[in-house]
């Protein structure tokens, strides 16, 4: 783990405890820092933290002025960080069902959602569920019992629905014109693959390591993906439209097994 991300989680997981003391059953990290595909300058560091009990408005209040980056400054991007509460994290449920969501860093706009109800359903509410399934599979456990042991995964059945509302979600955002290489766009494409290997196979993977096995496997659109891969490490990113028209046929993939 990358020095500076391994001092950050310490100090974070420092001030979770002090503000919620024995009611703090775990904190977890998920996304690339769990999965072992963290990149300098480009990731986000996702942390989940687990109490034991409803929090009060005011220590969610005062959590996320401990973590906020301008108390405790994020040497990543951002930072992303859900609280739930022990039984949703063990329910296997795929409502959101957070008790506080903190986005806050350098290079990331700062919003707080005080409840799973006031996650707005036009910015997606697939995320929590999904992300409790990465962080069953492959979560690394801060503090607290391991995270396969704290969060239960989803049901099949809405695992794939998730994933499908995730991609019809991305699909519904404003599509570039033409295909000139597109910012974004093999986020785009990559994040389609590790749904699709999820799916196919019943593991996630990390976005790159997902789109290689689809071009291992002779994917008709390996070209494209390896793009996207290239892209990760400065290359010039796909066309906005190639990239769509990749996450539409993913998505009717992914629909046909509903």
């Amino acid at each position: 783990m990358d020095p500076d991300v391994r001092r950050y989680l310490t100090d974070l997981v420092g001030a979770a405890r002090d503000v919620l003391g024995a009611d703090l059953v775990g904190a977890y990290a998920a996304g690339s820092v769990a999965l072992g595909a963290y990149q300098a300058g480009r990731s986000d560091i996702d942390v989940a933290l687990v109490c034991a009990h409803a929090l009060a408005d005011g220590r969610k209040r005062e959590l996320v002025a401990r973590l906020r980056h301008e108390a405790l400054p994020c040497p990543a991007r951002g930072l992303e960080l859900v609280v739930y509460r022990r039984e949703v994290a063990r329910s296997g449920a795929p409502e959101p069902g957070f008790e506080v969501e903190l986005n806050t860093g350098a290079r990331m706009p700062f919003r707080v959602t005080w409840s799973g109800d006031g996650r707005p359903a036009a910015d997606g509410r697939f995320w929590y569920g999904l992300d409790r399934s990465i962080l069953h599979s492959g979560g690394l456990a801060l503090a607290g019992p391991p995270a396969a042991e704290t969060f239960a995964d989803l049901t099949p059945a809405d695992l794939r629905r998730l994933l499908v509302d995730a991609l019809t979600w991305w699909l519904a955002l404003p599509t570039p014109s033409g295909d000139a290489p597109a910012a974004g766009a093999e986020d785009a494409v990559l994040g389609a693959c590790r749904s699709l290997v999820r799916c196919r196979d019943g593991v996630w993977l990390p976005k790159v390591a997902a789109g290689r096995r689809l071009v291992e496997r002779g994917h008709p659109e390996a070209a494209l993906v390896e793009r996207a891969i290239a892209a990760r490490h400065g290359g010039p990113p796909p066309g906005g439209q190639a990239a769509r028209a990749f996450q539409r046929a993913v998505l009717g993939e992914l629909r046909a097994m509903l």
